[in-house]
């Protein structure tokens, strides 16, 4: 701050007098004390536009390229007949002289720049879609090799996935299942009270829970904790090199990796949705007695009539897909990241974000394909 104040300011001497031409410049002319004399930038911009004064910069104490570069704009790009200045000032002209400042692209938008916008992301979705599925065809080689050679089967990647992936995450989803039961039956007894139908809460939690909620929450769970695990542990691999080792070694990749998890999410989401459906409906169970007087012995024996069988299978159906997309996903981002750790985190969550987006996708599919089924 000291220095600043010390500083000689910047000073302009322009011509007051028509026929009085030289405009004088002393003092320091730098980033700092330019910054604290706006008013004199806005009178260099104006003075630049008379091309009849002559300019002399002879008597600057310490000029930098923040004030050349406002000189020369407001000379409009070239130096100005007559000029008076020291030789070392003219070698900060001249850098600005052999390097033009470039013109600002247009942002009016015609059909081929739109086109040529949109056309690096379909190129990338594109190059996605495809390697998604050339690990889709290698996983089917994987299964027909396993069915010729079933000693070949990694029964313990496939274990140990199914108890990180599946029992470990037991105590989320079913808290988590549970509080949204009890939100769900308290929210809805209030409008049932209003109608005279508190006795639909059993259809209303045991349809909606059974066939959408708990496939949809256990799976998106599934999707924020096993999905950036999965990613972020096929990154790790790839940043130790651990990769190449099992190339190098004849180990494929596919039947190692990614098929174990694929299998075991194939498994043990459908598991993990009954085990999310039974807390949620539990919670809302418990919330009904206390807010609409429904006994639990009654809960208990009419939601097996006012919820279909077909809707358990529609929801352990949607946990085997959703398990399938959130696994592939997962490898198939995993193996995108690059030696830094950078891409690391960059990969796992684009990884999550994806898993999701594509488990809504599967889920808004299942619910067009399945319309008539399930309903009494």
């Amino acid at each position: 701050m000291s220095d600043l104040q010390n500083a000689s300011k910047p000073e302009l001497t322009f011509p007051k007098e028509a026929n009085d031409r030289l405009i004088s410049l002393s003092g320091q002319w730098t980033l700092r004390t330019l910054a604290a004399s706006p008013d004199l930038r806005q009178t260099i911009k104006k003075l630049g536009r008379e091309k009849d004064k002559q300019w002399d910069l002879s008597s600057i104490e310490r000029l930098d390229s923040t004030a050349v570069f406002l000189l020369w704009q407001a000379w409009g790009e070239k130096l100005p007949k007559n000029l008076i200045l020291q030789p070392e000032q003219r070698q900060l002209f001249d850098h600005w002289r052999n390097r033009p400042i470039p013109k600002p692209n247009s942002m009016v938008f015609g059909f081929v720049e739109l086109i040529r916008h949109w056309q690096l992301p379909m190129q990338g979705f594109y190059h996605h879609i495809r390697a998604w599925l050339t690990l889709f065809g290698r996983l089917l080689l994987d299964v027909i090799f396993l069915l010729r050679n079933p000693r070949f089967t990694p029964y313990k990647e496939i274990s140990q996935t199914i108890y990180k992936a599946g029992v470990s995450a037991m105590g989320i989803t079913a808290l988590v299942g549970f509080l949204i039961g009890v939100s769900m039956s308290y929210l809805s007894s209030l409008q049932l009270q209003q109608l005279g139908a508190e006795i639909y809460i059993i259809d209303l939690l045991g349809l909606s829970i059974i066939r959408e909620i708990g496939p949809m929450l256990a799976a998106i769970l599934i999707a924020g904790r096993s999905g950036s695990a999965m990613a972020a542990e096929i990154g790790i691999m790839r940043v130790t090199q651990e990769l190449d080792a099992l190339s190098a070694m004849g180990i494929s990749h596919s039947l190692r990796l990614v098929l174990p998890k694929v299998v075991a999410l194939s498994l043990a989401v459908p598991l993990l949705i009954v085990w999310t459906d039974t807390l949620a409906l539990i919670g809302g169970m418990l919330s009904a007695q206390l807010t609409l007087d429904i006994g639990y012995q009654q809960f208990y024996e009419n939601l097996p009539k006012a919820v279909p069988i077909a809707n358990l299978y529609i929801g352990l159906a949607k946990g085997t897909v959703f398990g399938m997309m959130i696994a592939m996903t997962a490898c198939h981002f995993g193996f995108l990241i690059k030696p830094n750790t950078e891409s690391l985190g960059k990969e796992t969550t684009r990884a999550v974000v994806t898993s999701i987006t594509a488990v809504i996708i599967a889920d808004t599919v299942f619910s067009i394909l399945f319309r008539n089924v399930g309903f009494s």
